[in-house]
């Protein structure tokens, strides 16, 4: 089983989908990606996830994000399912779904973990960079349903924090103050960030988001 760690490359593969065959790579371009998994198709917590990922897509593309499913089940079932999802979530999934029956891409990511079931996958989410890395692992219990605000909210911490010397405090949401990175000195504070901070400790410096005017 694949131990896929913060800063691997997310594995390439070809597979199809609901949307066609698919590279994952060339699929991706220099886009962001979130791929996540689920055990089968017609799992009712599974349904209002992907209802919800297709609710959001406004959202993701202001973020440069493509959004990717992956079930062990086939096309077919996944097209049936689909408008299932449609139905009952009010929404048009606007996003392919990978059909995975020979759990191929499964192992690849190691998303079967044998205590919990060893033929349906878990439910993990990998959100990876332009760069093909991965940046966020989170594996969910079958019984709760994945939090997109928070996908989100990491989305917002990782591409600020790419482009700027800050990182971002607990609970942290977009438009709130961040913490300067030990790395740099007050000296280079002061050039680096204009709005100016304030140091609660040496180690502890807030400044306004730097990316907003």
């Amino acid at each position: 089983m694949s131990n896929i760690r913060l800063g691997d490359e997310a594995p390439n593969f070809t597979a199809q989908s609901s949307e066609g065959e698919i590279n994952f790579h060339e699929w991706l371009g220099d886009s962001w990606g979130i791929l996540f998994s689920h055990p089968a198709d017609y799992t009712p917590v599974c349904t209002t996830e992907l209802g919800t990922a297709a609710n959001y897509k406004a959202e993701f593309d202001k973020r440069n994000v493509k959004v990717v499913a992956l079930s062990v089940d086939g096309v077919e079932s996944h097209k049936g399912w689909i408008k299932d999802i449609n139905e009952t979530q009010n929404t048009t999934v606007n996003f392919p779904i990978i059909a995975d029956e020979d759990r191929k891409v499964s192992e690849l990511y190691g998303m079967i973990h044998p205590n919990a079931d060893d033929k349906l996958t878990v439910r993990s989410v990998f959100l990876i960079g332009p760069d093909k890395k991965v940046k966020l692992t989170i594996t969910y219990p079958a019984s709760t349903g994945r939090n997109f605000d928070e996908l989100l909210r990491v989305i917002d911490s990782l591409q600020l924090t790419a482009y700027h010397k800050v990182a971002t405090p607990a609970n942290w949401k977009a438009g709130e103050e961040c913490v300067i990175v030990p790395a740099v000195t007050n000296e280079q504070a002061d050039e680096l960030f204009p709005k100016g901070y304030k140091e609660v400790k040496p180690y502890l410096r807030l400044t306004p988001q730097p990316n907003l005017n």
